[in-house]
């Protein structure tokens, strides 16, 4: 499989499994296509190639990042050729997602990421489907008028008086 084919690859450590099938499923409910493990691999599939088509095939990893993610060795290639593959972020082939309270190490905390933490569903939601899209994030209403900023200056020297 050459062709890109998926919008996202969703790497994620079994034990957030949860988190995954939920974002997984709330991604194509809003029509994207993603390649999912629990959902994509099957009986007699070579693991390590599934992985590598996941990767080689997705426009974009969806990593999501918790304690059980980093501390495991089979994620960190999965992000690590991601980020390889487009390290000034400019085609977001790498996008994480922090589902946990967790402080991001080395080359992470560099990379904008898709917050969920501390959040509720309609606001997770929110988050992923605003994170993922590459429209801008410009209002739909005008933004109110911020005042005029007074002369520091000025009122200094008023209240040195």
């Amino acid at each position: 499989m050459n062709d890109i084919n998926f919008n996202f690859f969703i790497s994620y450590n079994h034990k957030d499994e949860d988190y995954a099938t939920w974002i997984a499923y709330l991604l194509e409910e809003d029509g994207y296509k993603t390649f999912y493990q629990a959902w994509d691999f099957k009986a007699g599939n070579n693991f390590i190639l599934e992985m590598q088509k996941g990767a080689k095939c997705a426009h974009h990893t969806l990593a999501l990042i918790s304690e059980n993610y980093l501390s495991s060795l089979y994620t960190q290639p999965e992000w690590a050729a991601a980020f390889g593959s487009d390290p000034t972020g400019e085609l977001r082939k790498l996008i994480p997602v922090r589902i946990q309270d967790i402080e991001l190490e080395g080359l992470l905390p560099q990379i904008i990421y898709i917050d969920l933490v501390g959040k509720n569903e309609e606001k997770a939601k929110e988050a992923i489907l605003t994170g993922v899209s590459s429209d801008r994030k410009k209002p739909t209403v005008p933004p109110r008028f911020p005042g005029i900023i007074p002369n520091q200056k000025k009122m200094n020297l008023t209240k040195l008086t």
